[in-house]
């Protein structure tokens, strides 16, 4: 009976003390949550987003598109069989992606660069409020250049395809459980046929221009 009791009383403390740990590393993370960091080359960029923008990868920058019903050109493309591509509409799509990441690499170097500057500025101690507003102003620019870069392509894709194209992209990703901006009945909503062509045709002359 005597030994019964040493082995539960053995095992509370075992449970106190992992709680105990559990409660301080999650104390230091909370105390400490960027620690490490500052190892980065670019302090604010994790390598994921460094590499990200020099692949002209999207890094989130779309989603207000991809989200509410407007894919990209690279996921389509990957979707492509399950999504019943036509030769022409994958053609079309390929030339949307080839097009967007000719315009993603540069922007997304002058925006890593950009931020070498402002990560340089103040590792040297040379920055000021002036040099902070100009260089600040040239991030925000090109985020919003990259951006638009981005979500222009999802929307000419999303004119490429017919509705029952878009609700099966979406199933594809995932996207079919109910959001408080959706339409009743529906995830997602086709751009009207006139919209299409317009978008279309917008996005052709402007690649055709290039």
């Amino acid at each position: 009976m005597f030994a019964e009791r040493l082995v539960k009383i053995a095992l509370a403390g075992s449970v106190a003390a992992a709680l105990l740990a559990g409660q301080t590393a999650a104390q230091t993370q909370h105390e400490q949550p960027y620690a490490g960091l500052q190892a980065r080359e670019i302090k604010a960029l994790s390598r994921e987003q460094m590499d990200d923008l020099s692949a002209g990868r999207g890094m989130g920058l779309a989603l207000a598109a991809e989200l509410n019903g407007y894919p990209g050109p690279r996921h389509v493309l990957e979707f492509a069989a399950q999504l019943a591509l036509t030769d022409e509409q994958r053609a079309s799509v390929q030339r949307l992606f080839d097009s967007m990441r000719e315009e993603a690499i540069p922007l997304g170097k002058q925006l890593l660069s950009a931020e070498k500057d402002l990560n340089r500025a103040f590792a040297d101690r040379t920055i000021n409020p002036e040099r902070l507003q100009a260089i600040t102003a040239a991030i925000g620019e090109k985020q919003g250049q990259l951006r638009n870069s981005h979500l222009k392509y999802h929307l000419a894709t999303a004119a490429l395809l017919n509705p029952d194209q878009l609700r099966r992209y979406n199933e594809l990703r995932g996207y079919m459980a109910g959001s408080p901006d959706a339409p009743s009945g529906s995830k997602s909503m086709p751009p009207h046929a006139g919209m299409q062509e317009s978008i279309h045709g917008h996005m052709m002359g402007s690649m055709h221009g290039q």
